[in-house]
């Protein structure tokens, strides 16, 4: 990696940018009585929620061994991949970089943005071909790399992480949004290393929230700044922060859920083998498999009529079904029906 300078990477309006700031975002700054916001004087949830999200940014810097300024809360991971795109990609000018298959989020929201999507093709294995990797950003020098590991669709984990962080001269973002399921270390221990890192971990999964819609971003606090100044002021509401808070003071939550699903995961697994209508069932370290079928479209149908829903993903890999882990009830149904399709 070049000598790195964040301030040639950032849009130049979004530098001088000037964050909204409420009165009471002041530390120093309490009040019984509030009359700033026009709020209404009533009911439960009648006031704003905090929207620097203090409480929980403090927890989890505890937790992770980061400091507070280093983490920014997003409305899901989703909304904090938006918000890197507007910090550092030009509309109609530059480019990120994404593996192909991936979580097509990255794509969408560069396009919205008007930014050239760049795609790396991965090998039979889902892995990323280091001499393709390097010749793609000398070519067309892309501001941003999202780099999903565990990666959706193909669940497999990314191998050699930090030579893809290191030899790119942009933003990495390393989104881990399935990195409880798989037993590795966490790109947030590259954070002091790697100033042109951000790690995306996400309450929507391991910890089963996924209706509370929170996405944590762990970076430096320069790069940390710059989100928190273009995200909306109260994009997390008071009942999520309340509810992870409350995950996190507990931790069993986390612990459970993951021993509960890597159990249902190596049943299914069992269960899968010498299936007929399965062709392959490809290695994953998250809580959902690809599988490629003898006859996708058919087994898909065939799930449907049976009130099943999967996620069919042709064209991008054709023939494949990806598959969630659920709980025992679930997976015996889903068993019983594959059982019965002939190809």
């Amino acid at each position: 990696m070049k000598e790195f300078n964040l301030n040639n990477l950032v849009r130049k309006n979004i530098i001088g940018l000037q964050p909204y700031i409420s009165f009471r975002d002041h530390n120093e700054f309490s009040a019984p009585v509030l009359l700033d916001a026009n709020e209404c004087p009533f009911g439960e949830f009648n006031r704003y929620p905090d929207s620097t999200q203090k409480k929980l940014k403090n927890k989890l810097a505890d937790i992770k061994k980061v400091k507070p300024e280093q983490i920014a809360v997003g409305n899901g991971s989703d909304e904090l991949i938006d918000l890197i795109i507007k910090v550092f990609c030009e509309p109609k000018k530059d480019a990120i970089l994404m593996m192909d298959p991936s979580f097509a989020m990255y794509g969408f929201y560069a396009t919205v943005n008007e930014n050239t999507v760049l795609k790396l093709d991965l090998n039979d294995h889902f892995e990323i071909i280091k001499d393709e990797f390097l010749e793609k950003i000398n070519e067309n020098e892309p501001k941003v790399f999202f780099l999903c590991s565990p990666n959706n669709p193909t669940g497999n984990s990314i191998e050699d992480i930090e030579f893809f962080v290191r030899n790119f001269n942009g933003i990495v973002v390393i989104d881990e949004a399935y990195i409880e399921f798989s037993g590795r270390k966490s790109g947030i221990e590259l954070l002091s290393e790697y100033p042109n890192l951000i790690v995306l971990q996400t309450f929507s999964k391991a910890w089963g929230t996924a209706g509370a819609r929170v996405g944590i971003a762990y970076a430096s606090e320069e790069i940390i700044r710059l989100i928190n100044t273009v995200k909306a002021p109260y994009n997390v509401n008071t009942l999520s922060q309340e509810l992870i808070l409350k995950l996190l003071n507990e931790r069993n939550t986390l612990k459970e859920n993951v021993e509960n699903i890597l159990q249902e995961r190596e049943w299914l697994m069992d269960q899968f083998e010498n299936m007929e209508c399965i062709d392959r069932v490809f290695p994953t370290d998250a809580n959902f498999f690809l599988i490629r079928m003898k006859n996708a479209d058919q087994v898909y149908e065939k799930m449907l009529e049976e009130e099943i829903l999967t996620s069919k993903r042709a064209p991008a890999i054709p023939g494949c079904i990806r598959i969630n882990v659920g709980s025992r009830q679930e997976n015996e149904k889903l068993i019983n029906t594959l059982k019965k399709i002939q190809p």
